[in-house]
C-alpha cells in the first residue's frame, strides 16, 4: 500500500487504489526529468537522424554524418556537442578526424523502435 505523499493528503480521490498505482507507476520524480530530458532529445527531428545514423552505422565524422542527414557541418556539430554534453555521444579523435559514436545504452531500444516503425506511421494512442 502506498500513501499520498503529504503535500497531496488532503486531495479527493475517486479510485483511491488506482491513485496508489498510478504513484507507484510514476516512481521517483527525479528519474521522470532524466527520462524526459532522454526523450527532448529525440524530440528534434535533425538529432534523432543524427542518433539513428551513428546507432545503425557506427562511429561517422561531421562531415559524413552531415551528408547522411542532409544537414550542414555547423548544425551537426551544434547538436552534437548538445548530444556529447548529455552524455549521448562520445567522440573519438583519429588525428585530425573526429568520429562520433552512441555511447548510451539506453536509447538503443528507443532508436531500434524509431528505426523498425520507418515506414510506418506512429499511431494515436486511444483513451
Amino acid at each position: 500500500m502506498h500513501l499520498v505523499p503529504a503535500d497531496r493528503a488532503g486531495h479527493r480521490t475517486i479510485d483511491g487504489h488506482r491513485v496508489c498505482e498510478a504513484i507507484a507507476a510514476i516512481g521517483d520524480t527525479g528519474h521522470v526529468r532524466t527520462w524526459a530530458e532522454r526523450f527532448s532529445l529525440l524530440a528534434d527531428p535533425g538529432r534523432l537522424a543524427l542518433l539513428l545514423a551513428l546507432h545503425r552505422a557506427g562511429p561517422l565524422a561531421v562531415t559524413d554524418l552531415a551528408v547522411a542527414t542532409g544537414m550542414r557541418d555547423p548544425a551537426v556539430s551544434q547538436a552534437l556537442r548538445l548530444l556529447r554534453t548529455a552524455g549521448v555521444v562520445a567522440g573519438d579523435k583519429d588525428g585530425r578526424v573526429v568520429r562520433y559514436r552512441l555511447v548510451d545504452d539506453s536509447m538503443r531500444p528507443l532508436l531500434d523502435e524509431c528505426a523498425a516503425g520507418e515506414h510506418q506511421e506512429p499511431t494515436a494512442a486511444v483513451g
